[in-house]
């Protein structure tokens, strides 16, 4: 079976395309079927996430061009930027993948958020289109590799002290957290 390990910048020839949703597309370990009918296995760092146009090395040499599919999404448009970004803090406060458009925003179909949306003054539009979601802030992915959820010996502290549980590509959440209420400075008035 042809496995494909390594992620190129670019190539002189693509020798196949490889289309697959967003879900498959965030997985590091993929078994996954060509255009021609070939099986691949896609062994990339874990965290890695494949964008439309993204090359893979076979380690025969040959490279295969990730097309991101069509799949059922939701197109949020508003009538004014304050609408849109009203959106896209209720959709990032319930950890929604979400794709940041040029005056929209993309999600997943799901009858419950498009309801809130419509709520909140968007036009939820039905469309079958490529869903590249944000990727997490600190997943690394913009800047290399170095953030990656490898477990490398220096950033080991982070993960396995007790006091934190890797949160997939996201920062890690402390698990205990003190919230701060207004009437906790109140009580000692008494």
């Amino acid at each position: 079976m042809l496995t494909l390990n390594s992620k190129i910048d670019h190539a002189e020839s693509i020798s196949s395309d490889l289309v697959l949703p967003y879900e498959m597309r965030e997985n590091s370990r993929l078994r996954a079927t060509l255009a021609s009918g070939e099986e691949v296995a896609i062994l990339t760092t874990r965290g890695t996430v494949l964008r439309n146009n993204d090359l893979l090395k076979s380690d025969d040499g040959r490279v295969i061009r990730i097309v991101a599919a069509h799949e059922p999404t939701y197109k949020i448009t508003c009538k004014t930027p304050y609408d849109l970004l009203r959106c896209a803090f209720h959709l990032g406060n319930r950890h929604t993948q979400t794709q940041v458009g040029e005056g929209f925003l993309r999600i997943h179909c799901d009858s419950v958020l498009k309801q809130m949306l419509e709520g909140l003054g968007a036009t939820v539009v039905d469309e079958s289109a490529q869903f590249e979601p944000e990727s997490g802030a600190y997943s690394g992915a913009a800047g290399g590799h170095h953030h990656s959820h490898e477990h490398s010996h220096h950033d080991e502290h982070h993960h396995h002290d007790g006091h934190y549980h890797a949160h997939g590509p996201l920062a890690p959440i402390p698990i205990r957290q003190k919230i701060h209420r207004p009437s906790d400075s109140q009580s000692k008035k008494d």
